[in-house]
């Protein structure tokens, strides 16, 4: 495998600046995705309208966009592809606030707030109709195939959690286990998705899908470790994973190294006392104290570096520098 390396490490970059290499491109996608979610119904059309309006930073696109441009030109595949990612994750976030009931999302209504759950429902099945309906009629059925894989590794690791959470008591493996599926995933499939398009061979699909994976898994990570207010500009922890009884990688690591009696509160706290800010706030003073922030934050760089790693074995451009940035980015967010 050639080796590449960068001489050091690219400044951080927002995500404006990451898109330069495929502005074009990222102009060139919202009528496509647009394209994709329009409805003769009239309803439907008035929700995909909303659900447009209120999109996100688009950082799946990217991601697919750009492991496309760093092999060449985007082409139509690539715009498939992009869009394919957007509307069956679309669908599951959907899907996800009528699971969860959650009135907001991405400081906007979620759908089942404003239209109620049977509508959400419906309109989740919709996208996953027409996602699946654009890879068929442009042929695109590898990349269905890539997608509808991801799709099914999130249901997949959703029902994990759901499993493993109930007793309070899975390892880090197991962690590991459900994070690459219910996270990271998506971004494994947004980023073999795009190289398939542009028609590279299974080896470095597979390299791409893999580096994928790994930045995934560092997403999560700092997302575990938003919840103890590591990275944000107040300091404060937030404590929202444990009232919501999530095991985050720096618990679960704390749990492993106190002894039987402050592990036993512990999981009673997460478990049964998860609203009294007094001892949510101990609980997570506990896990400071037993190495967890120190120890997620470890592994959120070691994924990164496993990232990079398999990134440098590409040659350098400007997409591969901004994927570049992608990941740093992801490791160093301040939300």
């Amino acid at each position: 495998m050639p080796k590449t390396e960068l001489t050091e490490a690219p400044p951080l970059l927002t995500f404006e600046e990451l898109q330069r290499p495929i502005a074009a491109e990222m102009k060139a996608f919202e009528p496509h995705f647009r394209e994709a979610m329009r409805s003769r119904v009239a309803l439907l059309d008035r929700i995909m309208h909303y659900i447009v309006k209120r999109k996100g930073k688009q950082m799946r696109p990217m991601f697919t966009l750009l492991s496309a441009r760093q092999f060449g030109a985007v082409n139509e595949s690539a715009f498939v592809a992009a869009s394919l990612i957007e509307l069956l994750h679309t669908a599951t976030l959907v899907h996800d606030d009528v699971v969860d009931d959650a009135n907001m999302r991405r400081g906007f209504f979620s759908i089942n707030a404003l239209w109620k759950n049977k509508i959400a429902v419906l309109v989740g099945d919709y996208l996953l109709s027409r996602g699946l309906l654009l890879a068929i009629d442009k042929g695109e059925f590898e990349l269905l195939r890539i997608v509808s894989s991801a799709v099914r590794e999130m249901s997949e690791g959703e029902l994990l959690q759901l499993e493993k959470t109930r007793g309070l008591n899975f390892q880090e493996d197991v962690y590991f286990d459900i994070i690459r599926k219910k996270t990271a995933s998506l971004i494994a499939a947004c980023c073999a998705s795009g190289t398939s398009a542009a028609g590279r061979p299974a080896e470095e699909v597979e390299r791409m899908r893999l580096f994928g994976e790994h930045t995934g898994i560092a997403f999560q990570i700092k997302d575990d470790l938003f919840d103890y207010g590591s990275g944000q500009d107040t300091g404060k922890p937030t404590g929202l994973d444990i009232k919501e009884k999530k095991l985050t990688l720096p618990l679960i690591h704390a749990l492993a190294q106190v002894d039987r009696s402050d592990r036993r509160w512990m999981v009673d706290v997460v478990k049964n006392r998860n609203e009294d800010g007094r001892a949510v706030a101990r609980l997570m003073d506990m896990v400071t104290q037993a190495g967890g922030i120190r120890h997620a934050t470890q592994r959120m760089y070691a994924y990164r570096d496993k990232a990079l790693a398999v990134l440098h074995g590409f040659p350098r451009n400007e997409a591969r520098d901004a994927l570049e940035g992608l990941v740093q980015l992801t490791v160093e967010r301040t939300k």
